[in-house]
């Protein structure tokens, strides 16, 4: 651990029989270590989890949790493999960077300045969501006097109180149930709510109630693109509720940020985004639920702060930050991109 933190790695396997291994920028990387052994697990497990927590993975063979090293905070996760007992570490920066550190679209902090709605970070795992929404919650810690409130499993990057007031609630630890402590939420008076993920309709029908009754709420799903976000919201109600879910997500989604990352040509990692602002016309488009003419929208409003991950991803290749088949291996719309770059070039 004290390796993967000294040299910016973003996280460890280890499991029985394995060599250990690194996350480095997105590529696993071999330590060259001897394969581990059952004592040796068994071992650094039980430096991290107390023994209700080592019941828990025994009992259910899978268990996610954190642990604070004196260093670095990392987030856990144990499953049973076919050689045996493995685990995942991911590291949590104990600092939080900005959203000016981060060169974030200027958007994200007009949406964190809003006073009631659903804001949805979104893209696949291990594409900065946390980090982006780490910093979304320190701008509003920094620059507005809020109750925030976090419900996430587990609790991920930890904020001290500084204008606002922030208080962490893990699941597990400090609450029994996610939607337990997301539905309690609502009468221990916060102005922001934020949701670690959106999992299943009630998180989301709780999520929506909050974001209509005067709370700022902040939520991840593991989608790949703003539409298909939208989409997949709506599609985790049944047809006969289609009508007024539709209306409800029209009337309380702020914006869908629809995040990834790809390697520069510095040898580091940068973000690109896919970004939905829910304007009139796309509230109209979401009340239809004509989602197709919503990816239109987006590629023509850039005055709203919105703009297609092709987009973003065009204006990387031509500053010369990433490669141009770096680009299109991560555009969910490759020929369209690859006509976008002909034409620049």
């Amino acid at each position: 651990m004290r390796v993967a933190f000294e040299r910016n790695f973003s996280d460890v396997h280890l499991g029985v029989g394995e060599e250990p291994r690194y996350r480095h920028r997105g590529d696993i990387v071999r330590t060259g270590w001897p394969a581990t052994d059952q004592p040796a697990f068994i071992g650094w497990v039980r430096e991290m989890l107390g023994a209700a927590e080592l019941d828990s993975f025994l009992r259910d063979l899978e268990f996610d949790g954190s642990h604070a090293f004196p260093f670095v905070r990392v987030r856990i996760n144990l499953m049973v493999t076919l050689r045996g007992p493995a685990m995942v570490l991911r590291l949590i920066p104990q600092t939080i960077a900005s959203l000016e550190d981060l060169n974030l679209p200027p958007v994200l902090r007009e949406l964190s300045a809003r006073p009631k709605g659903l804001v949805l970070v979104t893209g696949p795992t291990g594409s900065g969501k946390s980090t982006t929404l780490a910093a979304m919650i320190d701008w509003i810690n920094s620059n507005m006097s809020r109750h925030i409130l976090t419900i996430e499993d587990p609790v991920e990057f930890v904020h001290e109180s500084r204008q606002s007031l922030i208080r962490h609630r893990g699941v597990g630890e400090h609450t029994k149930l996610f939607h337990n402590a997301l539905r309690a939420a609502l009468r221990e008076d916060p102005d922001v709510i934020l949701i670690g993920e959106i999992r299943d309709r009630e998180t989301l029908t709780t999520a929506l109630e909050a974001s209509q009754t005067g709370h700022l709420v902040f939520g991840t799903l593991h989608t790949n693109s703003a539409v298909k976000t939208v989409e997949r919201v709506l599609g985790m109600f049944p047809p006969n509720e289609q009508d007024s879910v539709r209306r409800a997500v029209s009337e309380s989604l702020l914006g869908v940020i629809s995040q990834g990352l790809l390697k520069t040509t510095d040898g580091k990692r940068c973000a690109f985004h896919d970004i939905l602002i829910n304007t009139d016309a796309c509230k109209d488009y979401i009340l239809k639920g004509d989602l197709d003419e919503i990816e239109d929208i987006m590629g023509r409003s850039a005055f709203d702060g919105m703009q297609t991950s092709n987009q973003a991803l065009l204006k990387l290749v031509e500053d010369g930050r990433v490669e141009a088949e770096d680009a299109l291996a991560q555009s969910l719309r490759p020929n369209e991109l690859a006509q976008a770059l002909r034409g620049r070039t």
